[in-house]
């Protein structure tokens, strides 16, 4: 077996992220407070209600085991939630007001994340789309040139997605979103992959 380093990245807009955000969007959930709104999908007005403490709560949990389930594993058996397909199941026991709240959001939560996903998919197979494995390899060698040696093996998980504002944000311990004109935008995300890759290499 080599002992080389191995370095393995994992890019999507993953269709369950998106729903998972497009529904904290219409059910006016906060957390995580860093993470931007998405573009084109309607917020919940400022003098709607919040959200209760335990839909944030119950919708944080399923964030969480959504964004990395195997860091994250359900205490008690998932089900999946009537509308989404395969792409939400939630704790048989300690979500049903997540359960209630989420079920009649279902058709256009799961049309928006399919047509973000869609928009991904054919912006990464053109030619300015960018190679994927090229981007991720030249920050990596970037980084090894300024430390002096090989980067450690490493797993990093990289969700492009229509956030509002551009930027890179931590969404899981080996997981990152990024903004989907940011990652377009060669020289850009080169600088912003960077750290990041610092931080797990």
């Amino acid at each position: 077996m080599s002992d080389k380093p191995q370095w393995l990245i994992r890019e999507d807009a993953g269709v369950s992220v998106i729903v998972a955000l497009a529904l904290r969007q219409m059910l006016g959930i906060r957390e995580p407070e860093d993470l931007p709104a998405l573009r084109e999908l309607q917020v919940r007005a400022p003098d709607d209600a919040d959200a209760t403490p335990a839909l944030e709560s119950q919708w944080r949990e399923y964030w969480d085991m959504t964004v990395e389930p195997r860091a994250h594993p359900s205490e008690s058996p998932l089900e999946l939630v009537d509308g989404f397909e395969t792409l939400v199941a939630l704790p048989s026991t300690g979500a049903e007001e997540l359960r209630d709240a989420i079920a009649p959001l279902a058709r256009p939560a799961l049309q928006y994340a399919q047509d973000a996903h869609a928009r991904y998919f054919t912006a990464m197979n053109t030619p300015t789309g960018g190679d994927a494995y090229r981007a991720y390899a030249s920050a990596i060698a970037e980084f090894e040139r300024e430390i002096g040696r090989r980067a450690h093996s490493f797993e990093l998980n990289v969700h492009v997605l229509p956030f509002s504002q551009r930027g890179i944000w931590w969404i899981g311990a080996l997981t990152v979103a990024v903004t989907d004109g940011l990652r377009r935008d060669v020289v850009a995300f080169d600088s912003a992959i960077r750290p990041i890759i610092a931080e797990l290499a």
